[in-house]
């Protein structure tokens, strides 16, 4: 979304500062959050595209000029590069990218002292581009814009499938909300947003997929709380937990561990005869829980504790059903957030693993005889999914293994190629395994925390 009443060389400045942030270890959400407000849609625009091929990037900037240049200045290089490289995905012609990085290194003390070893590194680039591109070809970073180690890990884990993964990882995700049915059925709300110039299509169970994303604040609905912005995978979470399980005279008691930003818990209520307790370690993202249902019109009992410390927040009253959504490599999210891939090591993988074992081991004997645990995470790594799962059921006889999507891989739908064992749909990535609970072996006490 790029801002014309901003001029260009200010939109490629913040974005070079993303990425500068991006480099130095921080996320990109808090380095855009410091974006004035009118050039931050255009920022991140710019930013997002410019991590998607930043492997493209770096690999030319290396074949021209030996040395790296100061961080600031290698950023705006890098910048442009990524934005110029394919003249069929660049926002802008490659010429105007380059004339404008000139001028947005010329007006930054930071980068002033090398605005023309930009211009000439961004020149060559435009006279030699072919032989160039043809030499980066051989990088596989450079050619699928993600880490080696991380390429290498998806042909191991997904050895059909990983290049299809790598390119949805590529793509832009689109803007899916969740209809909060009970309020309003969902082809009516279909119908609102004909109405307002809005085409959108059906999705899954409860979702609506935007054409063309907008600014939540202009979709019919969002501020009284009639619709959610949640992707279509996410979106599966309530459901698989919920569908089939015992009715109860009593409204049914539903932890939701590590709920911020609270899509997950609001989607629970919504569907189910639920009373909820919503968990998160930080009371910051707590309150986002809070904010997120009072937009719904809902409410659940949002506590600020360690779920896997129960003995610090449980009332000893088993649960009928729990929902981890644990902590993980975020690898099934990419196309969302494309500085995931950037800023992960391989060793977070069995860092994450190992949380994700510790919060099934505090949780499970929280669980009532008969109750469900869906145990999900928005990563792809095997290690982090059907491996975690199956480890856990070694040690857990009376964990029995229901139906469950298992390795949902994300998909780019029209816009790329489809994993074949996934329905046709637009999604991020996510590993879902659902759990119920019957009794020990005999001779074998069930586990505690």
């Amino acid at each position: 979304m790029n801002n014309p009443l901003v001029p260009l060389w200010r939109q490629l400045q913040a974005a070079a500062g993303v990425l500068a942030a991006v480099r130095q270890g921080e996320s990109a959400t808090p380095a855009l959050a410091r974006v004035d407000a009118p050039l931050r849609p255009a920022a991140q625009a710019l930013a997002f595209q410019s991590l998607r091929n930043l492997g493209r990037a770096e690999a030319l900037r290396r074949l021209l000029a030996k040395r790296s240049p100061p961080p600031a200045a290698d950023a705006l290089l890098c910048t442009a590069l990524a934005l110029a490289w394919n003249p069929q995905d660049s926002p802008y012609e490659p010429f105007t990218l380059v004339d404008q990085a000139v001028e947005a290194a010329k007006r930054d003390p930071a980068t002033s002292a090398q605005a023309s070893f930009i211009n000439a590194c961004l020149r060559r680039f435009l006279r030699e581009q072919e032989p160039l591109l043809a030499a980066t070809d051989k990088d596989p970073v450079a050619r699928w814009n993600h880490p080696l180690w991380w390429i290498k890990r998806l042909r191991a884990d997904h050895p059909a499938d990983w290049e299809d993964i790598l390119r949805a990882n590529n793509s832009q995700a689109p803007m899916t909300l969740r209809v909060f049915e009970r309020k309003l059925p969902r082809e009516q709300y279909l119908q609102q947003l004909a109405d307002a110039r809005m085409p959108a299509s059906p999705v899954g169970r409860y979702g609506v997929m935007l054409h063309r994303p907008r600014p939540v604040h202009e979709i019919p609905g969002f501020d009284q709380g009639l619709v959610s912005v949640q992707d279509a995978a996410a979106q599966l979470a309530a459901p698989l937990l919920l569908d089939g399980l015992a009715a109860t005279p009593k409204p049914l008691r539903v932890l939701d561990a590590c709920a911020a930003p609270g899509g997950k818990t609001a989607h629970l209520l919504e569907i189910g005869d639920t009373e909820v307790t919503a968990l998160d370690v930080d009371p910051a993202r707590c309150e986002r829980i809070r904010d997120t249902l009072r937009r719904i019109g809902l409410q659940a009992n949002v506590v600020a504790a360690d779920a896997a410390q129960p003995q610090a927040w449980w009332d000893g009253v088993a649960f009928d059903a729990i929902l981890l959504d644990a902590p993980c490599t975020a690898s099934g999210i990419v196309r969302r957030h494309p500085d995931v891939r950037w800023l992960r090591r391989e060793s977070d993988i069995a860092q994450l693993a190992a949380q994700q074992a510790r919060l099934l081991a505090a949780l499970w004997p929280l669980l009532a005889a008969g109750g469900r645990m869906l145990f999900c995470t928005c990563s792809v790594f095997r290690a982090e999914g059907e491996a975690q799962m199956q480890t856990f059921l070694a040690h857990n006889k009376d964990a029995v293994l229901r139906p469950a999507p298992g390795h949902f891989l994300p998909q780019g739908g029209a816009k790329g190629n489809a994993v074949p064992d996934n329905p046709e749909s637009d999604h991020d990535g996510f590993f879902y395994a659902l759990l119920e609970k019957g009794a020990a072996p005999s001779g074998q006490a069930p586990q505690t925390a």
